[in-house]
């Protein structure tokens, strides 16, 4: 069998090693199938082209740019997919292995493309609210964050060869930042391949991506300020490279995520025969088994009730025996072999440290059945659980990983027992509680929250659609504590702010409605002779002000809008009942003062607004008594252009609008944020 020898990609070309490198091997026949070499490779170069031209591209781009160039991305690999499943099959990974390898890193480009509404349409993104800083309101400060000048350098396991690229790209690409990918060399040609279709889609500006496919030794050595490492893999490698000289130098970012010993509780509540004791048995064999347990995220730890060791056993024992071990491309055939050879004897030297101190109960891993395959020339493993029956004194489970399909049932007397055990992991990724009882699922919660990074809380109402245990989401943290890293990477918004900088800026409000590009109150105001619902939405200038006409509030105002409404709460509609409350008289509806406040400054005639899409921020400051005056000033805030979904669809954006209502004193009774729907120009 022909050997092919894998491409880096490196400042816009692509590499072959000068020398053979590693040999790469099928997973099911031990066959040996790639070559991977970066000899020759320049990784100071590499960083250097990805910070000027990769990084120079991608920040020229919006937040909604990169956010379509994303959704782009996406739609191109998905077309592609089972050209990636046929690869994946090479690594021992079944349709359901490669399912979540594949298209679930596909769905975090799909995930990461919609988040961009919730950024402008701008290349910064402005965070949180101002800040007043003097009496008169003429200095205030707010913070604006700015994409990272650097590279983003993301060294990865092999157990999600597509997944762990495209979760961790998705987010630095969507920040305007560029990356070096260096997956783990083992299953390395899984992600050359998926790469190589990113780059023949050209949807990505140059420089944006650069592979690395063998060694990457050395690459910490030339890394500088505005660059961010992310790691994944073991706990040990992870904090060398944190300690790295020149990451310690530069104050570089450096984002680990470490694989650990997670946990799921069957909580004491559950009996035999309930639908919450199948869900705990399902989950945790699903666990055991998925990706043949190479997964960072794995039940590890098995936290049972001491009364319940029996059954969770017997009940375990018989939802594995039914788990056919192959070939993945057979149907049948529902767990794989280890990535390889070397995995599968690391993991079997793991297994036998852990069977020091504690029995194995199912399983044996010298006599079990392959279908479609040799088991010693595949690197097969069968499904091993142990049990220990002292966990506070034989601690092994609690600091001996074997990533694979390996587990140990622990057992508990009560809670409190339940939560400590759960903690001697010292920092996970993810736990699980399987309970029926929401008050034990709260306590549980609150006494393990600060060693996890995650915590499902399974019960019959949610489990035909969780996503479950071992399954980290898009928009939510992924990461945990201690021996797991503490880092954190996705988790929607919060993952892209790790790309930027923050900075805080000063000034007049003026100056930083400027700068930001959103309206700050207290700004200087335009007013303008045409009405700004008149105007279409590339004609309105942030800043933009109406200032309407005015109503006196009468208490016939009142009645008629708790007629209208059916809120005929006390204070708006009995003068008698307002002793020890903070009203003088009568007071009139918030909702009808924003409900005026509209038709003092709303154009009734058909022009470019199309609708009110939704308030933001409403406050109401002041009581408003019959007999006050009330005006408005509405100001253009902020607008984000929309892409036309079809040739055919309206070209648009939403503006926000800033409305302050105010008494005749001039002060400030009502203030909201309205988003309007605004039709653009034509285009020719």
């Amino acid at each position: 069998m022909s050997v092919t020898q894998l491409k880096n990609y490196a400042e816009g070309k692509w590499v072959n090693g000068t020398k053979e490198g590693d040999t790469l091997f099928n997973a099911v026949t031990g066959a040996p199938i790639y070559t991977a070499s970066s000899d020759g490779l320049d990784f100071g170069t590499m960083m250097q082209y990805a910070r000027k031209v990769g990084g120079k591209a991608l920040r020229k781009l919006t937040f909604q740019e990169r956010g379509r160039m994303l959704k782009a991305l996406a739609m191109y690999l998905l077309e592609r997919k089972e050209y990636f499943y046929t690869i994946s099959a090479l690594t021992g990974a079944t349709r359901t292995d490669s399912w979540v390898d594949i298209e679930g890193g596909i769905g975090n480009l799909f995930a990461y493309a919609s988040l961009r509404k919730q950024f402008p349409d701008e290349r910064y993104y402005v965070d949180g609210d101002a800040v007043k800083l003097s009496k008169n309101n003429t200095f205030i400060g707010h913070h604006i964050m700015v994409p990272r000048e650097g590279v983003a350098i993301h060294i990865n396991a092999f157990n999600f060869p597509v997944w762990g690229m495209l979760e961790k790209i998705a987010v630095n690409l969507l920040a305007g930042v560029p990356a070096i990918v260096k997956p783990a060399t083992l299953t390395s040609y899984l992600t050359e391949a998926v790469f190589e279709e990113i780059i023949k889609s050209q949807i990505l500006p140059e420089g944006s991506l650069q592979l690395i496919c063998g060694s990457a030794r050395g690459i910490l050595d030339t890394v500088e300020t505005q660059d961010v490492v992310t790691f994944t893999g073991s706990a040990s490698t992870g904090r060398s490279l944190k300690s790295h000289p020149r990451i310690l130098s530069e104050s570089v970012s450096f984002n680990m995520e470490a694989d650990s010993l997670n946990c799921c509780i069957l909580g004491p509540d559950v009996k035999p025969g309930s639908a919450e004791f199948d869900i705990f048995i399902k989950e945790v064999v699903r666990e055991v088994t998925t990706k043949a347990g190479q997964k960072c995220t794995a039940i590890r730890r098995i936290i049972v009730p001491e009364d319940r060791v029996e059954d969770v056993q017997i009940a375990l024992g018989k939802r594995i025996l039914g788990t056919t071990i192959g070939d993945p491309s057979i149907k049948e055939v529902r767990m794989g072999p280890l990535a390889g050879l070397a995995q599968r004897n690391e993991v079997r030297e793991k297994v036998q440290l852990l069977a020091r101190s504690q029995s194995i109960v199912i399983g044996d891993m010298e006599h079990f059945e392959v279908m479609g395959a040799d088991k010693e020339k595949g690197a097969f493993l069968p499904p091993v659980i142990f049990y220990n029956d002292d966990p506070f004194v034989k601690t092994d489970c609690h600091n001996i990983e074997a990533f694979g399909p390996v587990s140990t049932i622990i057992p508990y007397n009560d809670i409190d027992e339940a939560i400590e055990l759960s903690r001697m992991g010292m920092g996970s990724l993810v736990s699980s509680i399987v309970t029926a009882d929401d008050d034990i699922a709260k306590e549980i919660v609150l006494g393990t929250a600060t060693m996890h990074g995650r915590i499902l809380i399974l019960n019959n109402d949610c489990v035909k659609e969780s996503t479950g245990h071992g399954s980290p989401m898009p928009l939510l943290v992924h990461g945990g504590p201690g021996r797991a890293g503490g880092g954190e990477e996705m988790g929607g918004k919060r993952g892209v702010l790790h790309y930027l900088q923050r900075t805080a800026i000063q000034g007049s409000p003026t100056t930083i409605s400027k700068i930001t590009n959103v309206y700050q109150q207290y700004g200087k105001q335009h007013e303008y002779d045409k009405h700004p619902f008149k105007k279409y939405f590339e004609e309105l200038e942030i800043g933009e002000t109406l200032v309407t006409a005015k109503h006196t509030v009468t208490e016939t105002d009142i009645t008629n809008f708790a007629n209208v409404s059916g809120d005929n709460f006390y204070a708006h509609m009995d003068a008698t009942s307002l002793e020890g409350t903070i009203f003088e008289k009568r007071v009139a509806h918030g909702y009808f003062i924003l409900s005026k406040a509209a038709g003092l400054f709303v154009d009734a005639k058909k022009g470019p607004v199309l609708l009110n899409y939704g308030i933001e921020e409403c406050r109401f400051t002041k009581p408003v008594y019959p007999g006050m005056t009330i005006g408005v000033k509405l100001t253009v805030k902020e607008k984000t252009g929309q892409e036309k979904r079809t040739p055919e669809d309206i070209a648009k954006g939403i503006v926000k609008w800033l409305v302050e209502v105010y008494d005749e004193t001039n002060e400030t009774v009502a203030i909201a944020t309205i988003l309007t729907m605004v039709k653009m120009k034509e285009q020719g």
